[in-house]
């Protein structure tokens, strides 16, 4: 029996996946981007159709486009475009923005209404300006916490990958190296929070795997929403199907 709309984020580490009905989540997952390939498998209902996004490449995207076709589900590309559920995309070109970045201006546009500072922390760390009109004013990318560590320990002949805490003023290597990744992140993000900072009652919209390490330590309004881009998937499935309903009219 098939139940609802299954929602997939395909990020550079992981596969996130929701099966989500008429308002609510039906239930929720990730596995390792590697094992994309066994999605289907591990679902606990069949869907109704599919609507992912895909940042890790064809080879991927061939995997979940089989997988689908073992589901019998049909499959929806989430792409950016130049305005989408209540947002509109102020790239010079809207059609290079990351599919993941534009599926979560539409989560959090639809979660949170106002002006924000949209922040994904994950294998990349990127901070996306959304205007309390829905624009989106345009954003950054940085290496991740993770990326930024190892690439001190793969460029540098005496510093090892860190295995250290944070401490504000280190006084071990490994201790320096994690603080200066975080302090790095968490200046990034407030100094960008300053592009939204005058509109009323703007937050930062807080995601990603490293979302905990870093939420813990910032200094603004924050809110922190798991699975942001999965939340904007289902505001474009939702668009999708009454876009689809008005096309075919029944009766």
């Amino acid at each position: 029996m098939s139940a609802g709309v299954l929602c997939i984020d395909c990020g550079n580490t992981r596969l996130k996946w929701g099966l989500r009905g008429a308002a609510t989540w039906l239930a929720q997952g990730a596995l390792p981007r590697a094992d994309a390939a066994s999605l289907d498998e591990v679902l606990p209902q069949t869907p109704a159709r599919i609507v992912a996004c895909n940042v890790a490449g064809p080879d991927v995207a061939q995997e979940l486009t089989l997988a689908a076709d073992r589901l019998h589900a049909p499959l929806f590309w989430a792409l950016p475009r130049a305005a989408q559920c209540g947002v509109t995309n102020g790239y010079t070109q809207p059609h290079q923005l990351g599919a993941d970045r534009w599926a979560a201006l539409i989560g959090a546009r639809h979660l949170y209404g106002k002006a924000c500072l949209v922040v994904n922390a994950g294998t990349a760390t990127t901070m996306d300006v959304l205007d309390a009109e829905g624009t989106f004013r345009g954003g950054a990318i940085l290496p991740g916490l993770r990326m930024m560590r190892a690439a001190l320990a793969g460029g540098t002949a005496g510093l090892p990958l860190a295995q250290g805490v944070f401490d504000e003023l280190p006084r071990n290597t490994g201790d320096a190296i994690v603080a200066g990744s975080l302090h790095a992140t968490l200046g990034a993000i407030e100094r960008m929070f300053r592009q939204v900072a005058e509109f009323p009652d703007a937050l930062c919209v807080l995601s990603g795997g490293a979302a905990d390490e870093v939420g813990s330590r910032l200094t603004i309004p924050l809110r922190r929403v798991d699975n942001l881009v999965l939340e904007g998937l289902a505001q474009i499935a939702d668009e999708d199907e009454c876009k689809r309903n008005t096309a075919s009219p029944k009766g």
